[in-house]
C-alpha cells in the first residue's frame, strides 16, 4: 500500500520521535499572504529599513508564521487523524527567520493518554524547527486530540508530561543586534512604551474579523497542514469545518496592534488554549491583560494574556463560576513580546 491514512492515538507511544518530511524554504510570498489573510501591521515585520533601524540585518518573518509552518511540518506525522488541537506551553522563538531560510521540524512524543471514551486519546510532543544551518528557531510543546482507528486496541500507559507554568524572562531570547535605542514611534503607529503598561491592565482592541470559509482554508495550506477537520467535512457529526486554531491565534494578534503597536517580537509562549471551536462565519474580536513586566537589558517585555472571542458585547469575562471557559471565548494565550522601554 502506498498511500498513508496517517497516525491515529494507539500508533504513539512515548519516546517516539519524528523527522517531518517536506522541508521548506520561506520567500516574501509567505510574508504578502500573510498580510492578505490577517490585518497585521507590525512596523519590524513590514519594513526592512525599520528593522535595520532596530539593529537587524533585514525585516524578519512574523514570528507566528514561522510557528504555523513548522507546526504543518508535524501534523501529517502526529494530528492527520486529530479531533482538535488542545494546547501549547513552552514555546520559545530562539533566532528570527528571514526570506531565503529553508525550514524543517522534528518531534519527540513525551506524553500520552487514552480518553475515558476509548475512542480518542490526548497525545503531548516537543518539536522543534530547524533552519538551514541546523540551527533552532523555535521549540514548543503542544497536545493534541488523537481518533483512535482500532477501538479494540488496549489503552497505553497514561503518561502526562510535567510542564512549566511559564517561560522565566531570564531564559527569553533577545535576538542578536535587536537594539531600540533609535526607535521611531511615528514609524510604528502608537506611541505606547514598556513604561505606559501596568501589570493587571486590559486592553480592548476594539475591532472584530469575521472569519470566512475560503481564507481560512487558504491559510492552513499556506502552512501545509493537511489536518482532515480543517477541510473535510465528513470530519465532524455537524458537517463543520473546524477553523484552525493558529488561524485565530494571527487575527488576534493581528488585531492587537490596536494598542499594542510596539509589541515588535514574540519572545515566548507560555501557554495556550482553544478554549472552544471556531467556524466560519464567527467573527473574532481580542483583548489583552498585562500579566508581567521585565528588563532585558535595553529591551523592554510584556507578559500578556490575549484572548479572542466571537461576542463583542461581553467585556472582559474568560470563565465562569465553574472555572470552565466561557462558550464565547475562543483563545486563551499567554505569551511574552519585546517592547522599547
Amino acid at each position: 500500500m502506498k498511500t498513508s491514512r496517517g497516525n491515529f492515538f494507539e500508533d504513539f507511544s512515548v519516546g517516539q520521535v519524528f523527522d517531518h518530511a517536506v522541508p521548506r524554504t520561506v520567500s516574501g510570498g509567505e510574508r504578502a499572504l500573510y498580510l492578505a489573510l490577517y490585518p497585521s501591521r507590525f512596523a519590524l515585520y513590514s519594513s526592512d529599513e525599520f528593522a535595520k533601524d532596530c539593529g537587524l540585518s533585514q525585516s524578519p518573518l512574523e514570528d507566528l508564521i514561522i510557528f504555523h509552518l513548522v507546526l504543518g511540518k508535524s501534523v501529517p506525522d502526529i494530528s492527520l487523524n486529530a479531533v482538535a488541537n488542545l494546547g501549547y506551553a513552552n514555546l520559545r522563538f530562539l533566532r528570527p527567520v528571514y526570506v531565503g531560510d529553508t525550514l524543517r521540524a522534528s518531534s519527540e512524543i513525551i506524553g500520552i493518554k487514552q480518553n475515558s471514551s476509548g475512542k480518542t486519546g490526548v497525545v503531548w510532543l516537543r518539536t522543534t524547527g530547524f533552519n538551514q544551518r541546523n540551527e533552532p528557531v523555535l521549540d514548543y510543546v503542544r497536545w493534541v486530540m488523537v481518533r483512535k482507528d482500532n477501538l479494540d486496541a488496549a489503552a497505553p500507559e497514561t503518561s502526562v508530561p510535567d510542564l512549566p507554568t511559564a517561560v522565566l524572562a531570564t531564559d527569553l531570547t533577545v535576538s542578536a543586534g535587536l537594539d531600540f535605542s533609535d526607535y521611531d514611534f511615528g514609524q510604528a503607529g502608537e506611541k505606547h512604551r514598556w513604561n505606559d503598561y501596568e501589570i493587571g491592565e486590559k486592553i480592548d482592541h476594539v475591532d472584530g474579523v469575521t472569519v470566512s470559509e475560503s481564507e481560512h482554508m487558504m491559510a492552513t495550506r499556506l502552512w501545509q497542514n493537511t489536518a482532515k477537520v480543517h477541510f473535510d467535512t465528513s470530519q465532524r457529526p455537524d458537517g463543520r469545518r473546524l477553523i484552525y486554531g493558529g488561524h485565530v491565534m494571527s487575527m488576534a494578534r493581528a488585531l492587537s496592534f490596536n494598542g499594542l503597536a510596539n509589541a515588535q517580537m514574540i519572545a515566548a509562549i507560555n501557554g495556550g488554549s482553544h478554549a472552544n471551536p471556531c467556524f466560519a462565519n464567527d467573527t473574532i474580536w481580542a483583548w489583552s491583560e498585562v500579566l508581567d513586566k521585565a528588563k532585558i537589558g535595553n529591551i523592554g517585555a510584556l507578559r500578556l494574556r490575549l484572548v479572542a472571542v466571537n461576542q463583542n458585547e461581553t467585556g472582559f469575562a474568560l470563565k465562569g463560576n465553574d472555572g470552565k471557559y466561557l462558550p464565547h471565548v475562543l483563545l486563551d494565550l499567554d505569551y511574552w513580546v519585546l517592547i522599547p522601554l
